[in-house]
């Protein structure tokens, strides 16, 4: 599940429908490729869990093999535990932004998009992440724009602020099952659950039973 960051590695089919303008409102495409929501249900199965304050933070040093294998399988242990499955995300270098789009959008394809808004966040909300990046800012921004840049946890945070959610993350860490991220300064209006595998891979959590099937992106045309 390792990514590979080299751009090159990006589909073509992946790409968002250049017919959807950059300005476009991401409540509007949610509500219309929403079909039926079941992620209320999920924060149910997690609600005695104590959550980890959340500290936004660029990625950490990947783990070895070994460890990486032992973090899988913590992680397949507390899935099963909660009646969770996960909608897999390709190991292309977006699955952070391919997860966020599919409980967003109902579509992974969508990944662009999402990219696009958060970096959008980053870039006019300066003051409220550049403290936690450990690099001159405007590189960060520009790395992030980038097809094949991994997410972190400060894209994290911008993606709670942009689309008003509570992202919901099961990880696979050993002191940390369940980290709660909610958007500064607002009442998030809807929630996204996630997956998290060793500081390597995201995945889009859902309900056993509940992983859609995948099909082919429906093209939509505002006016």
């Amino acid at each position: 599940m390792t990514e590979n960051n080299s751009n090159a590695s990006v589909s073509s089919s992946s790409s968002l429908n250049s017919s959807i303008p950059d300005t476009e409102d991401d409540h509007t495409i949610a509500s219309i490729l929403a079909e039926g929501n079941s992620q209320g249900r999920l924060g149910k199965r997690l609600s005695h869990l104590d959550s980890v304050p959340h500290t936004p933070r660029v990625n950490s040093e990947i783990p070895d093999v070994n460890d990486a294998t032992l973090d899988h399988e913590r992680l397949s242990i507390r899935l099963a535990t909660y009646g969770l499955e996960e909608l897999h995300m390709e190991g292309d270098g977006n699955c952070q932004f391919r997860a966020l789009a599919d409980q967003l959008f109902r579509s992974p394809d969508y990944h662009k998009h999402a990219r696009k808004q958060i970096v959008k966040q980053l870039k006019h909300h300066r003051k409220l992440y550049e403290g936690y990046v450990p690099m001159k800012y405007r590189s960060y921004v520009k790395k992030m724009k980038k097809l094949g840049e991994w997410g972190d946890h400060v894209t994290l945070q911008a993606a709670a602020d942009r689309f008003g959610a509570k992202i919901c993350v099961l990880t696979s860490f050993r002191d940390t099952c369940y980290i709660e991220i909610f958007p500064k300064d607002m009442t998030p209006t809807r929630e996204i659950w996630l997956s998290f595998w060793s500081e390597v891979h995201y995945n889009s959590l859902y309900a056993n039973g509940d992983v859609p099937t995948k099909v082919a992106r429906k093209r939509f045309w505002f006016f």
